[in-house]
C-alpha cells in the first residue's frame, strides 16, 4: 500500500513527496505510530489469521465430506473447531475491523492520527505473542483445547496445558482490544476537525465508537470467566467445578453476557461499513442518518439483556424464556431499520454496480438470511429442537462470516483505491465477488436442513442419511476458500505492489467524506493541522 510500503515505479513524483519524511526499513513498522502504518499491519496480520483459520476449516471440511473416520480422530477434529473459532473470531474479524479503524477514522474526522499513537503501536503488536501462543497449543502436551470456542467448564478444567496459554492468549488480545478501542474513543470525542459536531460524523466512525464503548464494557468479562478457570484449574478454587460444589452453568451466564455483544462487537463496525458504500454508489445520501445512529446504539444497548437465550436449553423458568425470547426479538426492530434505510438509500438511486456495490447489495441478501434464521433460534420452543446443530452453525456463518466478511471486502475495496494510489482491477474483484458469493452460499445453505435433520456440531462422524448435504457442504467450503486464494493474488498482491491505474483523489463519483479530500495515495502525514470544514462537514475548504 503506497501510503505505507515503497511502491518502486509508481506514483512518480507525487509519490516520493509523500513520503519525503516518512520513515524506512524495519524501524518504520516495528515502531509504527502512524495510524496507517498500524492499519496495514492489523490488515495482514488478521487476513494472515484468517488464512490460518480458514485452512482448519478446510480439513474439518474434508472430515466431514464422507461419513466415517478418514482423515482425523475426534480429538483433533475437536481441537480443529475450537481452533478454528477462536483465531477467526479474535485473530481475524475483531483485528481486521480494528485495521479498518486505524486506517479509516483519523482520515474521516480530520484528525491528524490517533490520540495515543505509542499505544496503538503496543495494542498492536501484543497481537503476535497471543497469537502464537494461541496457535502453539497444538504443539503442546495434550494437543490444543478441544472445548469449543466457548471454553465450557468442566471440558476446560480437564483440558493439557494448551489451555493455559488460551487463556493467557485471551488476556493479551483483550487488553490489545481495550487499548485499541480507548484510543479510538478519544480520537473520534477529541480530535474531530472543528465543525464535525457528533451528528456529521460519518456512520463508520459512529459504529466504532459505538463497538469501542462495548470492548470496554465486555472484554473484563470475559477476562473474569478465564481467569475464573484458571484458578479452578490450578489454585483450588471451585467456581465451575462441580465436583466441588462450583457451578459449570454460572460460567455460560458469565461467557453470554460477553458473548452476545461480542456478536454485535463483530457486526457494528459493518454496518457502518455499508452505510459508507452505499450512497457513494446510489449516488444519494444516506436515508435516516439520524435513525441509523439511533439504531445501532439500541442494537448496542439491547445486546446486554439477552445473553440466556444462548442458555434455553440449560433449563430456567418459563418466565426467564420469555423474557430472554421477547428481548432477543426486540433487536429485530433496530435490525430492521437499518435494513430498510439502506432499501430507501438505494430506491431511486442512480446506481451502479462496481465491486464495492456488489458486496455490500451481497452483505444485506446474507445478513438478512442470517437475521432471519436468528429470529428462529430466539424462540425457546425451536431453540431446544435446534440447540447444537447445524442450524446454529448455519445461522451465525451467514451473520459473522459472510457479512462480516463481504462487508469487509465492500470495504477493501471501496477505500483501497485511497490506500494504495491505484485501482483494483474491475473484472478480478467481481469475480471474486460472485465466486465468494455462490461458493459461500453452497457450502452454508445446505447447514440449515443439516440442522433440521437432526445432525449434531461439532462430531467427526455423522449418520449416512446426512452424506448429501454434507458433500455439497464441503465442496462449497472449498470453492470459498479458494476464493479467499485467488483474491489474494489476483487483487491483493498486484495493489501491493502498486499494479494498476493511477487513482484519482475521488475515485468514486458519488462519494463524500473528509478521506476523499487527500490525495490518492493519502499522504504518510494527513491533517496536520486541523481543516476548515464546509457546513456538511464532509469538505475542506480551507
Amino acid at each position: 500500500m503506497s501510503a505505507v510500503l515503497d511502491n518502486q515505479g509508481h506514483g512518480g513524483q507525487v509519490h516520493d513527496d509523500h513520503h519525503a519524511h516518512a520513515p524506512t526499513g524495519w524501524r518504520r513498522w516495528v515502531f509504527a505510530t502512524n495510524h496507517k502504518d498500524i492499519g496495514t499491519m492489523y490488515l495482514l496480520f488478521a487476513f494472515t489469521m484468517l488464512i490460518i483459520g480458514g485452512a482448519m476449516a478446510m480439513v474439518i471440511r474434508a472430515e466431514l465430506f464422507e461419513p466415517g473416520l478418514q482423515l482425523l480422530n475426534p480429538e483433533m477434529f475437536n481441537q480443529l473447531t475450537t481452533m478454528h473459532g477462536l483465531i477467526m473470531i479474535f485473530g481475524a474479524i475483531m483485528p481486521a475491523f480494528v485495521g479498518f479503524a486505524n486506517w479509516m477514522v483519523p482520515l474521516q474526522v480530520g484528525a491528524p492520527d490517533m490520540a495515543f499513537a505509542r499505544m496503538n503501536n503496543l495494542s498492536f503488536w501484543l497481537l503476535i505473542p497471543a497469537a502464537l501462543m494461541l496457535i502453539g497449543g497444538f504443539f503442546m502436551p495434550g494437543g490444543a483445547p478441544a472445548t469449543g470456542w466457548t471454553m465450557y467448564a468442566p471440558l476446560s478444567l480437564q483440558m493439557g496445558m494448551a489451555m493455559d496459554s488460551t487463556i493467557f492468549s485471551i488476556h493479551i488480545m483483550g487488553a490489545s482490544s481495550i487499548m485499541g478501542a480507548i484510543n479510538i474513543i478519544v480520537t473520534i470525542l477529541n480530535l474531530r476537525a472543528p465543525g464535525m459536531k457528533l451528528m456529521k460524523m460519518p456512520m463508520f466512525c459512529w459504529s466504532w465508537l459505538i463497538t469501542a464503548y462495548l470492548l470496554i464494557a465486555v472484554m473484563p468479562v470475559l477476562a473474569g470467566a478465564v481467569t475464573m478457570t484458571l484458578t479452578d484449574r490450578h489454585f483450588g478454587t471451585s467456581f465451575f467445578n462441580a465436583a466441588n460444589g462450583g457451578d459449570p452453568i454460572m460460567y455460560q451466564h458469565i461467557f453470554w453476557f460477553f458473548g452476545h455483544p461480542e456478536v454485535y462487537i463483530m457486526i457494528l463496525p459493518a454496518f457502518g461499513m455499508i452505510s459508507q458504500v452505499i450512497p457513494a454508489f446510489a449516488r444519494k445520501k444516506l436515508f435516516g442518518y439520524t435513525s441509523m445512529v439511533y439504531a445501532i446504539a439500541a442494537i448496542a444497548i439491547l445486546s446486554f439483556i439477552v445473553w440466556a437465550h444462548h442458555m434455553f436449553i440449560t433449563g430456567m423458568p418459563v418466565t426467564g424464556e420469555l423474557f430472554f425470547m421477547f428481548t432477543t426479538v426486540l433487536i429485530a426492530v433496530p435490525t430492521a431499520v437499518k435494513v430498510f434505510n439502506w432499501t430507501a438509500t438505494m430506491w431511486r438511486g442512480s446506481m451502479t454496480f462496481e465491486t464495492p456495490m456488489l458486496f455490500a447489495v451481497g452483505f444485506i441478501f446474507v445478513f438478512v438470511i442470517g437475521g432471519f434464521s436468528g429470529l428462529v433460534l430466539a424462540m425457546a420452543p425451536v431453540d431446544i429442537q435446534l440447540h447444537g446443530t447445524y442450524y446454529v452453525v448455519a445461522h451465525f456463518h451467514y451473520v459473522l462470516v459472510a457479512a462480516a466478511l463481504f462487508a469487509m471486502f465492500a470495504s477493501f475495496y471501496y477505500w483501497s483505491p485511497k490506500w494504495t494510489g491505484v485501482m483494483y482491477n474491475e473484472m478480478h474483484g467481481k469475480i471474486h465477488f460472485w465466486w465468494s458469493m455462490i461458493s459461500f452460499n453452497v457450502a452454508f445453505f445446505p447447514m440449515h436442513f443439516l440442522g433440521l435433520a437432526g445432525m449434531p456440531r461439532r462430531y467427526a462422524d455423522y449418520p449416512a442419511q446426512f452424506t448429501d448435504f454434507n458433500q455439497v457442504a464441503s465442496i462449497g467450503a472449498w470453492l470459498f476458500g479458494l476464493a479467499q486464494v485467488y483474491f489474494f493474488f489476483w487483487v491483493v498482491l498486484p495493489l501491493l505492489r502498486g499494479h494498476g491505474e493511477k487513482a484519482p483523489q475521488r475515485p468514486w463519483e458519488g462519494a463524500e467524506g473528509l478521506e476523499w479530500e487527500v490525495p490518492s495515495p493519502a499522504p504518510f502525514h494527513t491533517f496536520e493541522t486541523p481543516p476548515k470544514l464546509d457546513p456538511t462537514a464532509t469538505r475542506v475548504i480551507g
